[in-house]
């Protein structure tokens, strides 16, 4: 993939295509897992294109007679996961980094350009994978659920997930945030409107925390003992949702202090307790997660 897009970063400077090459670049910068040397060279060409040709910019989006100046970077973004040519080699090294690429980065970017491959052969080498038992990352099997879904997959796998056995419809997949159930949505709401007071930053750090928690907690049964529609649940979870929020931003938390906002009672001790440790545990695996993948 990565002399796919330095091709096509060379056709685009040899061309003068000064914009779409900025675009790319800043999309490569987005992505994990390559040499850091290239991230290095990819920085310097852009600040250089960006200094060299500052009024570049309409003419950053791919090719055709159909595209505006206006159109979104989600839409170059998907020109380049859907490149025009499909052979089989190219299936092959999609399908082969999506299941043996040391790093997850690299199996995420690859379940990305599987969704948009026009050949069913995909479907059943990813569901094969998915039910082999090998062992596959809590993250990584939820964008792989989701790019079933997108490839309009219907049916039930079943997944070792966080240490359980789990059971799952492929269609009930969120793709987005706002399509997991209301009370998961509450949970973050709740944090939200008590955080905003205190830094107005938070909210927005809390949001992109519970949507990484969610990937990894997704179908197990923490995840199903948080759509309790009770108060008591929805607050157990948003005070520990709080609480490693703090920690994670600040490196410090008073956890009186949440258990007072949240209106953590001794009766719900547990409850919330059982919320943190959950949290801690989705924690623990994410920084085992970049610790193992630091240059």
């Amino acid at each position: 993939m990565l002399d796919h897009y330095q091709i096509q970063l060379t056709r685009m400077l040899e061309s003068e295509q000064y914009g779409e090459a900025k675009n790319l670049l800043r999309f490569l910068l987005q992505c994990r897992g390559e040499d850091e040397r290239h991230y290095e060279e990819w920085g310097s060409l852009l600040t250089w294109l960006e200094m060299a040709f500052p009024g570049s910019e309409d003419a950053a989006m791919p090719t055709g007679a159909d595209n505006e100046a206006g159109e979104s970077e989600e839409s170059f973004r998907e020109q380049l996961l859907n490149p025009p040519e499909q052979d089989e080699a190219y299936i092959k090294q999609v399908l082969y980094i999506m299941e043996h690429h040391p790093m997850i980065d690299q199996q995420i970017l690859a379940l990305e350009r599987a969704a948009y491959i026009h050949s069913q052969e995909v479907d059943q080498v990813m569901l094969d994978w998915l039910s082999s038992g090998k062992t596959i990352h809590p993250v990584v099997q939820f964008k792989a659920l989701q790019c079933l879904k997108k490839r309009e997959i219907s049916g039930m796998v079943m997944l070792d997930r966080m240490g359980e056995k789990v059971e799952l419809d492929i269609e009930a997949t969120p793709l987005a945030l706002d399509d997991f159930p209301q009370p998961v949505i509450r949970i973050l709401e709740r944090v939200e409107a008590v955080t905003e007071a205190d830094d107005p930053t938070l909210p927005h750090f809390a949001r992109e925390l519970w949507k990484e928690s969610l990937q990894f907690l997704y179908g197990t049964s923490a995840y199903q003992w948080m759509q309790r529609e009770d108060d008591e649940t929805v607050d157990s979870y948003a005070a520990a949702l709080h609480l490693t929020l703090l920690l994670t931003v600040y490196g410090s938390a008073n956890d009186d202090d949440i258990r007072e906002a949240y209106g953590i009672t001794e009766p719900l001790r547990f409850r919330y307790e059982q919320a943190c440790r959950t949290l801690r545990q989705v924690a623990a695996m994410q920084q085992s997660t970049e610790d193992d993948h630091q240059p």
